[in-house]
């Protein structure tokens, strides 16, 4: 599989650009199975079907400078920050389940390096005991499927209680009574840094690698207009 990278700093990205980068690079005959990783500053991303004030508290989110993104995946609502690490998987394969599958087992297979033990749910997510590590969505393009994801290795703890707002009902339906309740954070669990987790990943999953040029970084900043609000 191939990691895509970018030649500069990718650190003054916004998350509304990967969201491009993934598109983009779905519809390129060069990328088979490609894989990035990446990091945002402190961002709230929504999910296709989802109405935006039900889910996220708007007035918070301004007050502390927290973007917002509405991607074009299903799934649930997620805080982001640079503390976290955010998945993108894009394969040729079009069946949804399958391309789940098996972007579960490959982040399964990290984890299971570290010494971690986790195991992925029919939701598609990934838990370590009875709380979520990660969280995954999927979109069906006419080149295939793009599958993301957030690794939650640590966070602002503050910002994702706060910003995020869903329903009692959905809270319920999990067996919680609050966000933090229900997640818990990789670095509990492994000794590795943020950096080595990062290193780990690719290690793991890529053999090959390819690095966008500037012509092709300037066709995902046309693609990003769609995704910035």
């Amino acid at each position: 599989m191939t990691n895509v990278t970018l030649p500069a700093v990718a650190d003054a990205r916004k998350l509304s650009f990967f969201l491009a980068m993934e598109e983009y690079v779905a519809s390129q005959q060069w990328a088979g199975d490609a894989f990035f990783l990446w990091q945002v500053a402190p961002s709230v991303i929504y999910g296709r079907n989802q109405v935006v004030e039900n889910e996220v508290n708007l007035a918070y989110c301004q007050t502390h400078g927290i973007q917002l993104y509405h991607r074009k995946s299903g799934g649930g609502c997620v805080y982001a920050d640079r503390d976290n690490l955010m998945l993108s998987f894009i394969t040729k394969e079009q069946q949804v389940g399958f391309a789940f599958n098996r972007f579960i087992n490959m982040l399964l297979l990290v984890l299971r390096k570290m010494g971690v033990e986790a195991i992925g749910t029919h939701h598609n997510d990934i838990m370590i005991g009875d709380r979520k590590v990660c969280g995954t969505a999927c979109r069906i393009t006419p080149h295939g499927c793009i599958v993301h994801s957030t690794m939650l290795y640590d966070t602002n703890m503050q910002h994702m209680q706060q910003a995020l707002t869903p329903s009692q009902q959905k809270l319920a339906k999990n067996g919680v009574e609050s966000v933090r309740q229900r997640i818990t954070l990789l670095k509990d669990y492994t000794s590795l840094t943020l950096d080595e987790v990062k290193v780990l990943i690719l290690r793991t999953l890529c053999d090959d690698e390819r690095m966008l040029t500037a012509e092709e970084i300037s066709e995902i900043e046309q693609i990003e207009k769609q995704y910035i609000q």
